[in-house]
């Protein structure tokens, strides 16, 4: 086969930091080519390195066999490559079409060609089965279909190699299977991919070959048709490694007649002034694990800070331990032993310029032992977080470092540290996993279950089917701030769910 994209011996650093280790791959043409790693394995330092975006220490990089250097991403896209990111580059209130010409408008004598650019990505969405409407405005359309515009900038920019960047993160079910279908259409038509996933599943499923890499280093090679899910994780981790959470050994009935936490008739309003929530009913026993599904964007934020405090219902009450909580602090709350882990670490669960073990106090600082009334007792900060530190795991081991510094999966153990060091009756748990790599995913999900047979009573919320498939003993699937469908364990699907998600059946 023909080789399209190669690296050899790329290195990069950032200071004393060396991202890109001697990093060599080869892409073929019409391949679909995986790109493993944990968080800070070099993964995407050798995209961007790739794009443009980075200039290498030392390395080559050949396209078509000739050794090139892109100064910047308008000399990669020159030279054929597109690159979707995982957050995507659209302007809401833009068409469809103004947003893939943006920067590439055609025109003459200053006007720019509106209708003929119109027309050219309408044939490209049918040629490549990239079905979206040139006139929709990006606000309007789902995330499925913003996926198809970003593709549709790249194709339209002629490119000929496609990076994209953990593509099916915040798609659902159906919208992966869609996915599947447009990747492969590509291929046929003559185009090269690297994708860049930390969804192993999908990694079988989708591409030829993968190359995995760990400290900045690739560490192997492998044709996924013939290696197994466990390996390709083992590769990435150094280690064997656990993919999925052993579903018999937790308990999956609630153990107590009274539910420990109660959303009753709850009514939210938006930062808008909009319905959010409407008129929702959840009931969480102690040790029980209600997972709540739903496409992004359909009130489980609001429904989280609400539950927490950040947000005050418009009707409806919050009860805990059968008490009405609904107009309680957050402070007060954390202090009734309610805990949370936030969707954003670093936005909401932590002050990253502050030390671990100053994070680890936080909320709890103004009462003993961390302090008199009078002043902080920085003494019992640190040995508190000694403790935890080596309880959860936490590296590097040193509570007096700042938080900022450590690994995104170092973060979210933090949060489980102070959250779970303060032994509540109930947790929210919020996108737990978002962004982490396969080895702290195990880490965070075996928690979880640790905490459901303490008799936590536990409310996951979660963008990943799979997690919420394998952890929680009722599914409620969130629509437009409704519950549409409620599912038990036993009887809950992927597909099942995606189905009520998208605003259709399981039939």
């Amino acid at each position: 086969m023909k080789v399209v994209l190669e690296t050899k011996d790329i290195v990069k650093r950032f200071g004393k930091v060396q991202a890109n280790q001697q990093v060599s791959i080869k892409l073929y043409e019409r391949e679909i080519l995986g790109l493993l790693g944990e968080n800070g394995a070099g993964k995407s330092t050798l995209m961007n390195v790739l794009y443009g975006l980075y200039h290498p220490n030392a390395g080559q990089i050949y396209l078509h066999g000739k050794e090139v250097f892109f100064h910047s991403p308008k000399d990669a896209i020159r030279q054929g490559l597109g690159m979707v990111h995982q957050h995507f580059m659209l302007v809401e209130t833009l068409t469809v079409t103004e947003n893939i010409i943006l920067g590439s408008e055609p025109a003459t004598a200053g006007v720019i060609k509106y209708q003929e650019a119109r027309a050219q990505i309408a044939n490209l969405s049918q040629s490549y089965g990239l079905l979206v409407d040139p006139d929709a405005r990006i606000e309007n359309l789902s995330v499925g279909e913003q996926q198809r515009v970003e593709i549709l900038k790249a194709l339209y920019r002629q490119a000929q190699i496609l990076i994209l960047d953990e593509p099916t993160a915040v798609l659902t079910p159906q919208e992966v299977e869609g996915f599947f279908k447009i990747i492969h259409q590509l291929r046929s038509q003559g185009i090269s991919v690297i994708i860049i996933t930390h969804k192993l599943e999908e990694v079988k499923r989708i591409t030829d070959r993968a190359y995995i890499m760990r400290s900045g280093k690739v560490v192997g090679e492998e044709k996924t048709d013939k290696v197994t899910k466990e390996h390709l994780a083992n590769l990435m981790v150094g280690r064997e490694i656990v993919l999925m959470v052993h579903r018999q050994a937790k308990k999956r009935t609630a153990t107590s007649a009274s539910p420990i936490f109660c959303i009753e008739e709850l009514q939210v309003r938006d930062d808008r002034n909009l319905p959010a929530i409407r008129g929702i009913s959840i009931d969480i026993y102690p040790g029980e694990i209600v997972g709540i599904a739903g496409v992004d964007g359909n009130g489980q934020r609001e429904l989280a800070e609400t539950i927490i405090g950040l947000r005050s219902p418009q009707q409806g009450r919050l009860r805990y331990n059968d008490r009405d909580i609904s107009t309680l602090s957050i402070r007060n709350r954390i202090q009734q032993k309610m805990g949370r882990v936030p969707a954003d670490r670093q936005g909401t669960g932590l002050v990253l310029p502050m030390l671990v073990q100053e994070n680890i106090a936080i909320g709890m600082h103004n009462r003993p032992p961390y302090s008199n009334f009078l002043r902080l007792n920085h003494e019992n900060f640190q040995k508190k977080a000694v403790e935890l530190v080596g309880a959860f795991d936490i590296r590097p081991p040193n509570p007096t470092l700042r938080t900022a510094h450590l690994s995104g999966g170092n973060q979210q153990k933090v949060i489980l540290a102070r959250e779970l060091s303060r032994e509540p009756q109930f947790l929210l748990v919020s996108q737990p996993t978002r962004g982490l790599d396969v080895g702290a995913i195990e880490y965070i999900h075996e928690r979880i279950l640790q905490m459901s047979e303490r008799q936590i009573g536990i409310l996951l919320i979660s963008l990943e089917l799979e997690e919420i498939l394998a952890l929680s003993d009722r599914i409620l699937v969130l629509r437009k701030g409704e519950i549409i469908k409620e599912f038990s364990s036993q009887e809950a699907t992927s597909q099942k769910i995606g189905a009520y998600m998208t605003g259709g059946q399981d039939d």
